[in-house]
């Protein structure tokens, strides 16, 4: 049982389908918050309709008494994405949620990295968050539920993982996968 139910991660909820009609013209913002106040900040956001996505994952805790609490918690501790112009990063300032702001250089590549690691999260297979990413061997998934996704396989107590990675934060999410299933890039 939950402690406190799912908060909404993206606003719009189809920001990364290819309907979504963003503008062009405003950046996006890496947001890094004060922290533990994540959740705060996307309310606060979705309340202003400013577009943000917070990759969230469940995470399992049994408590002293044997009491097993499922809560969601940010992949990327403390970071929160959106996209806005400078009017729109003066409200997000106002909220008393933020620490700093960081603008994207290549938003077109930071929006492909956070589609991906979204589609692992909709897949719900348990990930891991993996810290400066380092070269290793590029590769394209091509079957199973994550075909077309790209990124950089690692073994690691003899079992592969593939690492989607966000390039902007130097992070990124595991997931096991078969060597059968990709192909090098």
């Amino acid at each position: 049982m939950p402690i406190l139910p799912r908060e909404p991660a993206i606003f719009p909820d189809d920001l990364f389908s290819e309907q979504v009609d963003l503008p062009t013209d405003a950046p996006w913002w890496a947001i890094y918050t004060l922290s533990r106040r994540e959740k705060d900040l996307m309310r606060r956001l979705r309340a202003m309709e400013i577009p943000f996505y917070c990759p969230l994952i469940s995470r399992k805790t049994k408590s002293p008494s044997g009491r097993v609490r499922k809560s969601h918690v940010p992949l990327f501790s403390g970071y929160v994405f959106a996209q806005g112009d400078s009017e729109q990063r003066l409200q997000i300032l106002q909220t008393n949620c933020v620490s700093r702001t960081l603008e994207v250089d290549d938003a077109a590549q930071l929006l492909d990295d956070l589609s991906q690691i979204h589609r692992l999260i909709d897949a719900e297979i348990p990930m891991t968050v993996e810290s400066k990413i380092q070269p290793g061997q590029a590769v394209r998934v091509i079957s199973g539920p994550f075909a077309g996704l790209e990124g950089v396989v690692l073994q690691r107590r003899g079992v592969e993982h593939l690492i989607v990675s966000v390039q902007f934060l130097q992070q990124g999410a595991a997931v096991e996968i078969e060597d059968f299933q990709v192909e090098s890039i």
